[in-house]
């Protein structure tokens, strides 16, 4: 019987922990929660801790948030969590947490720049929907 590995057990995680889904799929609502999952999974994978020290934190964080009758969302708690265990361990500092932190926050959410295009998604997904491979500008 093989140990379970990081990807099994972040599959695996429930109750108020449970990764959102719809139709079995993850579901990111905006672009930093894909980013700040892929992060928290990454440092699993590169041994910087244990995916269960990470799942507790956030557990935590959760029924914290609840507690206290906060609205804030799951993938909030979760960077919530991911930011503690990396001060725990000392993986970062407050002051480059913050730094990066205001250094995203001042950064427009949906602008990215990849492979030199500067088109809006929905644009070319309409255009490669029908048949079209190419940017027409």
């Amino acid at each position: 019987m093989s140990a379970p590995t990081p990807d099994r057990d972040i599959g695996l995680m429930e109750g108020p922990a449970a990764l959102p889904r719809r139709n079995g799929e993850l579901v990111f609502e905006a672009p930093w929660e894909g980013r700040v999952f892929g992060l928290a999974v990454a440092m699993t994978d590169r041994r910087h801790y244990h995916w269960d020290d990470f799942r507790d934190r956030l557990v935590a964080e959760i029924a914290e948030g609840d507690a206290a009758g906060a609205a804030s969302a799951y993938y909030e708690r979760w960077l919530a969590a991911f930011e503690s265990l990396l001060l725990a361990r000392g993986l970062v500092t407050a002051a480059e947490l913050e730094a990066r932190t205001a250094a995203c926050a001042a950064e427009p959410e949906d602008d990215h720049d990849h492979d030199g295009h500067d088109h809006h998604h929905d644009e070319h997904d309409r255009h490669r929907d029908h048949g079209h491979d190419h940017h027409e500008h």
